[in-house]
């Protein structure tokens, strides 16, 4: 193994992760994962960046220019929004603040980075969905004449079912499977919360399949994984990234067949199609925020603004240009966040 550059610096990394952030600060595993994971990609990115080899990055190529060109990959190579770009942010800048009380040395670099500002979000950001069709025909992709295509088909359908986040998928245990009168999945959301998400009957008869294939004869009380690939002989469970690529394949193969498939398909892509579906088809938003673990009413308004967006448009396409309704200087419908809570609650 090759000599590392700079101890302090993976040392540091170790001992946040492993001491300071479960010991110290009693943070959740997902939370430590999310810190780990922005980490490691910002790693991977600097090695890349200064073509060099992982054990030869030191603190000083963690400079303003390399960290903002990581947030600037971030955005144009891996597509991600401004809410994660700014999180994976917010996790480089804990490290280094934990650096820089740890070892004062490191102070430096602390300042260098805390100028870099988190990125403006828009106020009312738009929900990127699919459609009831589209997600018709993306869950026809998968071989399901093959092990895997059975079991990333089942992935996908069980995702837009509960809904849920891809963590609380892959963190999925088969006790955590309910079946009986009301089959249900129990999820364990962000900062530990848990959740019960009811099945529909189509997706248990999915599950059936898929039991028999992956769990044959196995223990519904069992801690094994529900989703899991073998890795050296050993049962892991899917990981976060291998999800993401072959979800994305699917999404090209079957955009081929319909042109309502987004470019680019990613696991919580299903999340936001199934609670825009519940709220289309009538379901409550205060319902629809419980369903998708929202510790906010407030963070389940997008999909009431971006219903009723669609819908303005929709109507403004349909309207003759002659129409007195179509005067540009007329107002545009707007909901604004009040407004909503107002209908939801009966207030005036």
């Amino acid at each position: 193994m090759s000599k590392i550059a700079d101890e302090t610096l993976f040392k540091l990394i170790h001992d946040f992760l492993v001491i300071y952030l479960p010991t110290q600060r009693n943070s959740s595993p997902n939370t430590i994962r999310a810190y780990k994971t922005s980490l490691e990609m910002l790693l991977d990115f600097i090695k890349e960046y200064n073509q060099t080899s992982l054990s030869k990055v030191t603190f000083r190529m963690l400079d303003r220019k390399a960290v903002s060109a990581f947030l600037t990959y971030l955005e144009a190579e891996k597509r991600c929004c401004i809410s994660t770009r700014n999180h994976r942010l917010k996790c480089i800048k804990a490290f280094l603040k934990y650096a820089a009380m740890v070892e004062p040395s490191t102070v430096i670099y602390q300042a260098e980075l805390s100028k870099i500002p988190l990125k403006k979000e828009i106020a009312s950001p738009s929900v990127e969905y699919m459609s009831e069709n589209a997600v018709s025909i993306l869950l026809k992709e998968p071989d399901t004449s093959q092990k895997l295509g059975i079991r990333n088909q089942f992935f996908m359908i069980l995702a837009y079912d509960t809904g849920a986040r891809v963590q609380e998928l892959v963190d999925l245990r088969l006790r955590d499977i309910r079946l009986g009168k009301t089959p249900t999945a129990i999820l364990s959301g962000k900062g530990g919360k848990v959740r019960s998400v009811p099945l529909m009957k189509a997706t248990v008869q999915h599950l059936s399949r898929y039991l028999s294939v992956f769990h044959h004869q196995e223990n519904m009380l069992s801690d094994r994984p529900l989703f899991y690939t073998i890795r050296q002989g050993e049962v892991q469970p899917l990981s976060c990234d291998g999800i993401r690529k072959w979800m994305k394949q699917y999404g090209l193969s079957a955009k081929e067949k319909c042109n309502e498939i987004p470019d680019n398909v990613h696991p919580h892509l299903f999340r936001h199609s199934r609670a825009m579906h519940l709220y289309q088809n009538g379901m409550d938003l205060t319902l629809v925020s419980q369903w998708l673990g929202h510790a906010n009413l407030e963070t389940t308004l997008i999909y009431a603004h971006a219903d009723t967006e669609q819908k303005r448009m929709a109507i403004e396409k349909a309207t003759p240009k002659s129409s007195p309704a179509n005067n540009e200087q007329l107002a545009r419908y707007n909901v604004d966040d009040d407004e909503v809570l107002k209908r939801l609650y009966g207030l005036k």
